[in-house]
């Protein structure tokens, strides 16, 4: 006789579509992903609050009582204010603790004083509070050392953009006597005839393999901290010699044939007169690399 799904009667199949194991799972996972799906939801919820929390703003301040609003401003005004002064405070105890060797007897111009001071009072991370109150130490020993032009180009710097603008920092080189850092990148050497019969060599390193990526360069460019495209330094002559220091670096090139150039980065000059407060650390990767460049057409040493 041929069994056809007719001969099982309906309470049979019924509990063996229960007892599958894919439905056991199924039922079982709905509630675990539900209670950690609120779990994250409430996570999010509270730092939101925590957040506005830092400046006064609550959900208990949607009040129709005119007095406990009134009461709920002049808090919020309280903690806005208290952590201005805080803010201020930390930039203080920063620069007190800075040392500067050279100092000067000109006095700290009173204008330049009050700007600063409106602008720290708005630095909230303490990676840029330490920024300013170096700045702040400098230009007390030094004044003119710091234009407001810096100052409000810093104010609108996150520590994110500070650690991009750190990383062109431990790469830059600056000749001697010159106060302007420099990225060195290659040369470029003036095509003749034997150049055809060369075996073609790298010019330029590139850059993102040693930590500055191309995002990196754009974002230095938006912020005015390095101009906006390649410079050549002029053509040096056949055995002419230049010195550059990286950090501790100092490297004298001696050119091997005439009409080469150098090709970098320049900073500008807010950006190099923030390199001077910026810590400094030796990126041999990029040294080695710009060394195996430069030695096709420099004796270095």
């Amino acid at each position: 006789m041929k069994i056809s799904p007719q001969h099982f009667p309906p309470e049979v199949k019924k509990p063996q579509a229960a007892d599958s194991p894919k439905v056991k799972n199924q039922s079982a996972q709905a509630p675990t992903e539900n209670v950690s799906g609120t779990m994250k939801a409430e996570a999010g919820r509270q730092r939101m609050l925590s957040w506005f929390a830092r400046v006064g703003i609550s959900p208990a301040m949607q009040s129709s009582d005119p007095k406990k609003q009134k009461h709920a401003l002049e808090r919020r005004k309280h903690i806005l204010e208290t952590q201005k002064a805080s803010n201020l405070q930390a930039v203080l105890n920063i620069a007190l603790n800075v040392t500067i060797n050279e100092q000067t007897s000109d006095n700290l111009d009173p204008d330049w004083f009050f700007a600063f001071s409106s602008m720290a009072e708005e630095i909230y991370s303490p990676p840029m509070q330490e920024l300013w109150g170096k700045i702040f130490a400098v230009e007390v020993a030094r004044p003119g050392s710091f234009s407001l032009r810096t100052l409000q180009l810093l104010k609108t710097l996150t520590h994110r953009d500070a650690k991009v603008f750190n990383k062109a920092v431990n790469i830059a080189s600056r000749r001697n006597n010159d106060a302007v850092p420099r990225i060195l990148v290659g040369y470029h050497r003036r095509k003749g005839l034997f150049s055809l019969f060369r075996k073609p060599v790298p010019e330029q390193i590139n850059l993102s393999t040693v930590g500055l990526s191309y995002p990196d360069l754009l974002s230095l460019q938006e912020m005015k901290l390095i101009y906006a495209s390649e410079i050549e330094s002029g053509e040096y002559a056949e055995g002419q010699e230049v010195s550059w220091r990286c950090n501790n670096d100092l490297m004298t090139l001696t050119c091997k044939s005439s009409g080469v150039a150098l090709v970098y980065y320049k900073f500008t000059s807010v950006g190099s007169e923030l390199y001077k407060l910026v810590p400094k650390s030796q990126n041999e990767a990029y040294l080695n690399q710009l060394k195996l460049v430069l030695n096709e057409v420099f004796n270095i040493r």
